[in-house]
Parts: structure tokens; sequence; C-alpha cells
């Protein structure tokens, strides 16, 4: 992404918003060009500067809820990124706003650093989950497959394109996942074309999805 990363916080805490603000704009490459204090004032808002980034609050009373909010972003501005900021670590959070298409996930108990890591990683196109409530939700709401059964479509995939799969649905960008399997971003691209062709998958948070529903992500 070239310039700086344009971010929208929505929070009904105006404590949280000048705090986020206050940390992301130390950032050189990225500026908060607006606040929202609710789902409605953030889908406004967002309609308003186009940001790369909408970073929502899941709980907010006063109007619309961040899951609300979230889900009318995605449907009216597909290529704005949405990046849950939350208290809640409740496994069924985690899966309805992967399913809405959110990018990101992390708990306001998370580091400052990990924040801005969760910011620059969703603005190049990655899926970001606060590892340890992900490792928590997976095993704590997602069941593998019984008996190591696979969805037909995930066994028509050659071993390479499964272990690709993997590392895209962990949020490996394609020149990790070269860099980590010794082939070229081409390879890679090639692969990542006919798997999601073969699982009739389009978005990256869809990757993530399948693979969390079936146990993959262990």
């Amino acid at each position: 992404m070239s310039g700086r990363i344009r971010v929208i916080v929505a929070d009904d805490h105006a404590i949280v918003r000048s705090g986020v603000k206050r940390l992301l704009n130390a950032e050189a490459n990225i500026e908060v060009v607006a606040e929202a204090s609710d789902g409605n004032e953030a889908i406004t808002k967002t309609l308003q500067e186009n940001p790369d980034i909408v970073i929502m609050d899941i709980s907010m009373p006063a109007g619309m809820s961040g899951l609300e909010a979230t889900q009318t972003i995605k449907e009216a501005m597909p290529n704005v990124n949405v990046l849950i900021l939350t208290m809640h670590d409740e496994p069924e959070y985690l899966f309805r706003l992967l399913k809405l298409g959110a990018s990101g996930y992390i708990l306001k108990s998370a580091l400052d650093s990990e924040l801005i890591a969760a910011v620059y990683a969703v603005s190049e196109g990655q899926v970001y989950l606060y590892p340890t409530a992900a490792k928590h939700l997976v095993e704590g709401f997602l069941h593998p497959l019984a008996n190591g059964e696979e969805h037909e479509a995930y066994r028509q995939l050659s071993e390479r394109e499964k272990e690709i799969f993997i590392l895209i649905a962990k949020g490996f960008s394609n020149k990790e996942i070269a860099e980590q399997l010794f082939i070229s971003v081409k390879t890679v691209e090639t692969h990542k074309r006919n798997i999601m062709e073969k699982l009739s998958l389009t978005k990256r948070h869809e990757v993530v999805e399948f693979a969390l529903s079936r146990g993959l992500l262990q």
C-alpha cells in the first residue's frame, strides 16, 4: 500500500478513541482521519472518508452495534478493511465477524505494539487474529472434523496446495509463503488461484473461516 494508512476509530468511549488515535498518529505511516462514537456514525464517516481501515468496537450501546456496522460497511464498501478492537473474547463474536468480512480481531488487553502490528497486517490484505484469543476460540468453540474426515472440496487439494492453504489462513503473504517453501511468488499465486477455485472461495477472510470451521488451524 502506498502512502499513509488512513484509519477511522469507532468506539463509544472517548478515552479509548483518544488513546488509539494518539498511538496510531505517532506512527509515520498511519493517520487517524476520523472518529465515531457508534455504528451509525462509523458508517457515515466511512462513506465520507473512504479509509483503508475502520477500527471497530463491538459493543456500542448508543445506536447501531459494531456487528451491524461491520456488515453494512462491508456490503457498501468491500475494499474497506474492518479491524475489530474489543474486550470480548467469546467465540461467537469472532466467527460471526469473520463471516461478515472483518479482516482482524484483537483484544483491548493487547499491547500497543500488537495493535500497530494488526493495523499494518490488515492494511497489507492479511487477516490478523490476536494469537491467544484465536487459539482459545479454536480450541473452545470450533471442532475438528470427526474421525479426520475432510470436506470433499478440501480433499481435492494436492499436498502442496493444502500446505499453502494453511499458510494463507494463518495470514502469511504470498512473498512470505514463497520464502518459507523455497518457491517463487508466481508459483504461490498460481497455487492460490487454483485453491480458491477448487474451494469456491474469493476472499482471504473466507479462507480463514473455512480453515477454522474445519479445525485445520491447530
